[in-house]
């Protein structure tokens, strides 16, 4: 296909949906002014973007609950087009994700905002119960020891059963580093939104059309300024259907749905 001509709906491999009311709408109406059919959806709002701003930066955390019901009730609401994720507290000790659910189908977890390491054995035990419900799993990487990709590497490495998604295209917007660190561990697919389309096109060089998931961030990045990027690198058929929407049925475990 050309960047010009109309790419048929895909299918959003990491949104948020705030527990305002409304928000379920309000995602769905700019899903569908997108021409995204579904979504996967975790919750927001644990910690305030100032204060994750800064996390980032300068480190600390919170040790807040995502509103996990409110992504349940929204996606109940959606007709099945929203995808539940769950947000684990790590400072739990698995006790809110073993209590989750059913309706979830994968984890996700931000070093970003809870401060625990990939590493730290209060992760490891939320990726065990993700591999007994066959769940995967979504995570952010930081430019910090304990939580980077390299980390996320050896994780994967220890759990070579259990689908991993690095997030936001690694860390910072040209993570071209944290691909090759990857590279070797094929249970990790590589999630873009955030990054340059350099690293989109690097990604899919690198890794294969099959390891790249299309995300958007919504609602801090609007999801026609994460396709434009797709549309720009100006793909083949098949590897769009594959990076907007086959690997995403993949990960949450519906591999009979092809297309919408």
């Amino acid at each position: 296909m050309t960047g010009t001509e109309q790419h048929p709906p895909v299918f959003d491999a990491h949104a948020h949906l705030p527990g305002a009311e409304g928000a379920t709408e309000r995602l769905l109406a700019v899903m569908d002014n997108a021409g995204i059919a579904r979504a996967v959806v975790v919750a927001g709002g644990a910690v305030d973007p100032d204060r994750l701003s800064r996390q980032i930066i300068e480190g600390g955390h919170v040790e807040t609950d995502a509103d996990n019901g409110a992504v349940l009730s929204g996606c109940a609401r959606s007709g099945g087009r929203l995808v539940p994720f769950f947000f684990a507290n790590p400072h739990r000790h698995g006790a809110d994700y073993r209590a989750a659910d059913a309706r979830f189908r994968g984890l996700k977890l931000a070093p970003s905002v809870h401060g625990v390491g990939l590493l730290d054995a209060r992760t490891t035990a939320l990726v065990e119960e993700a591999g007994a419900k066959g769940h995967g799993v979504y995570l952010h990487c930081l430019q910090r020891p304990g939580s980077g990709v390299a980390e996320l590497a050896r994780l994967a490495r220890e759990f070579p059963d259990i689908t991993f998604v690095l997030g936001h295209g690694g860390v910072g917007d040209m993570d071209l580093y944290g691909i090759d660190l990857i590279r070797p561990r094929p249970n990790v697919l590589f999630e873009t939104s955030g990054c340059f389309s350099a690293v989109v096109r690097a990604a899919l060089d690198r890794l294969g059309g099959e390891r790249v998931l299309l995300g958007t961030e919504y609602p801090l990045q609007h999801p026609a300024v994460e396709l434009a990027k797709y549309r720009a690198l100006d793909l083949s058929d098949e590897v769009w259907h594959r990076v907007t929407w086959q690997n995403t049925c993949r990960l949450i475990g519906d591999n009979a749905r092809e297309h919408p």
